[in-house]
């Protein structure tokens, strides 16, 4: 095979998940009818909206010493465009996302992808500023925006079994939005919630799960492979272990919210049998929460 030919099938091969994807964003975004959505736009113009608390990141020359010299606290002068909304997104790409438990049903990293791509059409749409919490390339609105994040979003899978929260684009005062089945390790997401509550992030967990994960329907002779292969149990009595697992998923449920409840964050589960309009409208509507 020529190069031109391997070069031309490689591109069709990298480009084939991009234009679906953004389509189905799309269309889900249109779903949720544009209201008043509660926060500033960007590009309002250079009028004095509001002071803020000088947060950890915040360079000197921002901070406006008349306010600040009648209290105990910094503050900086915010203008309307300075004080658009910048949302940072983590979808979790992670081997363990890949996971359906039957062909009608989406695997949970499609969900993940669809709901974090269409989210952020709405806010590009609101004129707000939107990027990946993994990706040290500031928040940016506009088509181009959305056109670079659908080709984020349509990229191959991490080669991890289970993801855990990267948050290296987190600045000040931003709002971030994790999306992912949360069944790694614990403490990484206690991590970045401390990391983001230190810098005044606010944002919104959520754990996407198939309906299989929720209600563990197996039984007799059973073997549970992990999706990247790395992890294995055989038993011959499955049913056994399902108490012990619907206990362990309850604590994890009661672990994030009580994470996101000290953090300042909101949290939901979402299943994969739910129409993706469900949680696109919570997170919609999450992240007007102050």
């Amino acid at each position: 095979m020529s190069d031109a030919r391997q070069l031309r099938r490689g591109a069709a091969e990298l480009s084939a998940p991009f234009p679906p994807l953004l389509a189905e964003a799309e269309q889900l975004a249109a779903t949720v009818m544009f209201g008043e959505h509660g926060r500033r736009r960007a590009g309002l113009g250079d009028e004095f909206w509001q002071y803020r608390p000088a947060a950890e990141g915040d360079e000197a020359r921002l901070i406006d010493w008349r306010r600040s010299a009648k209290s105990d606290v910094h503050f900086i002068r915010q203008k309307e465009w300075q004080a658009a909304q910048s949302v940072l997104l983590w979808p979790d790409l992670s081997e363990s996302m890949a996971f359906s438990s039957h062909k009608n049903l989406p695997t949970k990293d499609h969900r993940v992808r669809l709901v974090a791509l269409a989210l952020a059409t709405l806010l590009v749409r609101g004129g707000e500023r939107v990027g990946l919490a993994d990706s040290e390339t500031p928040p940016a609105t506009g088509e181009t925006q959305l056109l670079r994040l659908a080709e984020a979003l349509a990229s191959g899978r991490e080669a991890l079994e289970y993801g855990a929260p990267e948050l290296r684009g987190l600045r000040p005062n931003v709002r971030a939005v994790l999306v992912s089945d949360f069944m790694g390790d614990i403490a990484k997401v206690e991590t970045a919630l401390q990391k983001a509550s230190d810098r005044g992030v606010r944002g919104a967990l959520l754990q996407v799960l198939d309906p299989a994960e929720e209600a563990f329907p197996y039984d007799g002779r059973t073997i549970f492979e992990s999706m990247g292969g790395q992890l294995q149990h055989e038993t011959l009595k499955a049913g056994d272990l399902r108490r012990r697992y619907l206990d362990r998923l309850a604590a994890r449920k009661d672990e994030l919210t009580r994470l996101a409840r000290a953090s300042g964050w909101q949290y939901q589960c979402h299943h994969t049998d739910s129409s993706a309009q469900i949680a696109l409208m919570w997170l919609y509507r999450a992240l007007e929460q102050r």
